[in-house]
């Protein structure tokens, strides 16, 4: 093959690569929870407790309508998927009135659980799951209020070059108020780098996640034979806010 014959080859092999990994796939349908599998607190697996987890108009909605009160029924809908290396894409608001019973730290508070353990090794009475919270968190209309920010239940960061073992570090996004939709996307390395954008800013960034601060947590280090942390599940969260998700892409990336 002549040489410019060659390097012609090689600029569309890219070109096809760069194409291929540019795709973005859909984890939700539009129309039901096909794929999804809900661990609610007190529930096995798969129980939609109070059809906490339902799609209405095209949009994936947690809602308790049909609830009493909270009862501390901290829930998750775990996509049926574990993934390592991907970019995600997630759009939400928040909606309406905090179920009586909820906490006060939870009002206009939802998640994204990252690198999360799967719904079937969780406890019956887990709150959370041992994963990588990419925390959601609306404005109360008055006070700055930042989202995208880190929790990490039954895990621990690296962030900023050290061990940080803070339950929740703060990102730098602006304040949402209202029920306006936000977009945030998580860029995630395997168990090297992760960054959390909202609308295209990004807001914060850590590495190096591995199990650490409870005895479940322990135990899953114990099963993976490691405690480093490079891959899991991801899974919205119910926290006792009402919360719409109207998009949920994924875009898997070459490690």
């Amino acid at each position: 093959m002549k040489p410019i014959a060659f390097m012609a080859a090689m600029v569309a092999a890219a070109g096809m690569a760069l194409a291929e990994e540019a795709k973005w796939e859909s984890l939700f349908n539009g129309k039901d929870l096909t794929g999804w599998t809900p661990k609610i607190r007190g529930c096995e697996a798969g129980d939609n407790f109070q059809n906490t987890f339902r799609v209405q108009d095209g949009v994936l909605k947690v809602d308790y309508s049909e609830y009493k009160e909270w009862g501390n029924r901290f829930g998750h809908l775990f996509y049926k998927t574990k993934y390592s290396n991907y970019k995600l894409r997630v759009e939400y608001r928040f909606t309406g009135e905090q179920i009586k019973g909820g906490p006060g730290w939870a009002l206009r508070n939802s998640g994204i659980m990252i690198h999360s353990e799967s719904p079937q090794m969780m406890e019956l009475n887990q709150d959370f799951p041992t994963s990588l919270e990419v925390q959601l968190l609306g404005g109360d209309g008055k006070a700055e209020r930042t989202t995208g920010n880190l929790c990490t239940p039954g895990t621990h960061v690296e962030y900023e070059g050290k061990l940080d073992t803070r339950h929740c570090i703060t990102s730098k996004s602006k304040t949402f108020h209202g029920d306006q939709w936000v977009t945030i996307e998580v860029e995630v390395h395997g168990g090297k780098l992760i960054k959390h954008f909202i609308n295209g800013e990004e807001v914060i960034s850590y590495a190096k996640p591995v199990y650490g601060g409870d005895a479940h947590a322990d135990g899953l280090a114990k099963v993976a034979g490691s405690k480093d942390i490079t891959e899991g599940y991801i899974c919205l969260q119910s926290e006792s806010h009402p919360v719409e998700f109207r998009k949920v892409e994924i875009q898997v990336l070459k490690p």
